[in-house]
């Protein structure tokens, strides 16, 4: 049995575990397997044994850009969380496994007076998910600082891809298409004035607390910025700024925000999404695309 195997090599593995638990949203079905990787050692493992079981299987960060659905996942859910994510700095250069979470990374990157990671302060995801998506907020994104991640692929071999070859544009790399998982990542940033880059950080934790409804549970911007257009600005001159479905809503705070008011099920903010990329398309010929991705069992 797969799973008697999973707990040799993880130690605790938790069967139909909420994923509510485990995402920003604070929604989403039950996982038929969930365990929290340790090292990347194991996650290989773990990945040699799934395929070789044909079990499906998804690793996950923290979930701050997931929405799983109501049905929950079938297979195994790895999460690459607290137990990966050390930060070492080395002169300009710092490494972080793919668990550690961005505002400690740009913290780390401050406190050693290193700039360059200023905009990753308020992200509210991991390392491993930050380079998966080339996540970036105000002035800057990953691929202008990271050098190298290191990855695991379907046949849990373990080697590092220079960043050029991550093939990182907006929010997207080539971790998705290749199936790789990051398990950690380089950084070169620069030398710059420690009370200036943490008032850098401060200015944009401002401008976030003003501007984005961090009160409720959501999964950040809900969609990706159409070429040439703001898509909270097209949402919000649809008229649906504050449109419910159920418990989910277009946030009166920001319309690129969808939000959980408390009593959202994913079904609700699923519907919601569509319910906003329709509206758009009729009213302003723009076909919206989610920026938040959506697994688990339809």
């Amino acid at each position: 049995m797969y799973i008697d195997r999973l707990k040799e090599i993880f130690g605790t593995v938790l069967i139909n575990e909420p994923m509510a638990k485990h995402t920003t949203f604070k929604t989403g079905g039950p996982a038929d397997v969930f365990a929290e990787a340790d090292s990347c050692e194991n996650i290989a493992e773990a990945v040699k044994l799934l395929e070789a079981e044909m079990v499906p299987y998804i690793v996950i960060g923290n979930g701050s850009n997931l929405l799983v659905t109501d049905e929950g996942i079938e297979g195994a859910v790895i999460e690459i969380g607290s137990l990966m994510n050390e930060i070492t700095v080395n002169g300009s250069n710092i490494y972080a496994e793919a668990g550690a979470i961005l505002s400690a990374l740009s913290a780390a990157a401050a406190e050693n007076s290193l700039t360059g990671l200023e905009f990753a302060s308020g992200i509210p995801g991991s390392v491993g998910g930050a380079v998966f998506m080339n996540a970036g907020a105000y002035d800057g994104e990953i691929k202008n600082v990271i050098v190298s991640a290191d990855v695991i692929d379907k046949e849990g071999n373990i080697f590092t891809l220079p960043a050029d070859e991550l093939e990182l544009s907006y929010r997207h790399s080539a971790i998705e298409e290749k199936e790789l998982i990051v398990v950690g990542a380089e950084f070169e940033l620069a030398e710059g004035d420690k009370t200036a880059i943490k008032e850098k950080m401060a200015d944009f934790a401002a401008r976030r607390r003003d501007k984005q409804p961090l009160n409720f549970p959501s999964a950040g911007s809900t969609f990706k910025r159409p070429e040439g257009y703001f898509a909270g600005k097209l949402i919000e001159d649809s008229g649906l700024k504050g449109k419910t479905v159920g418990g989910a809503q277009v946030s009166e705070k920001h319309a690129g925000f969808i939000i959980n008011t408390g009593t959202a099920a994913s079904k609700d903010i699923i519907e919601l999404i569509d319910y906003c990329i329709q509206t758009v398309y009729n009213k302003y010929g723009v076909k919206l695309q989610p920026e938040v991705r959506i697994i688990g069992r339809k």
